[in-house]
């Protein structure tokens, strides 16, 4: 998937996505903090920060499944989720992903890939 003006940087060792340099998605293991907060409940494997771009989002997204979609006492009143790679149907993991790069792309940047991505699914 290729959003404009998005960029893949390396931050604190791992992978991460910006545009306007602000973060939208990025590599999130569990620390050790985020695993003491979620016992049991903590998933393996490979985890993705994404930013939601509101605290209403973000509640959608923990109350629609939490086995996929989860967060930690870091997050706290912070518009983001964490993403359990394992576990996250792709086509939502693609809407979401767009969704925070739309929260934070400049507006011109955003229409732009809207007004294309309208005009893909007329073609269909």
């Amino acid at each position: 998937m290729t959003l404009p003006a998005a960029e893949e940087i390396v931050s604190h060792g791992r992978p991460a996505w910006t545009v306007n340099k602000k973060f939208f998605v990025w590599d999130r293991p569990l620390r050790k903090s985020d695993l003491a907060a979620l016992g049991d409940a903590a998933p393996d494997g490979p985890i993705l920060g994404v930013y939601t771009g509101d605290l209403e989002l973000k509640d959608v997204l923990l109350a629609s499944d939490s086995s996929v979609f989860f967060t930690t006492p870091h997050f706290d009143g912070y518009p983001a989720i964490l993403v359990c790679l394992k576990k996250v149907n792709p086509k939502k993991l693609k809407e979401i992903v767009v969704e925070a790069w739309l929260a934070r792309a400049p507006k011109r940047a955003a229409d732009q890939y809207l007004s294309g991505a309208s005009g893909a699914r007329k073609k269909r």
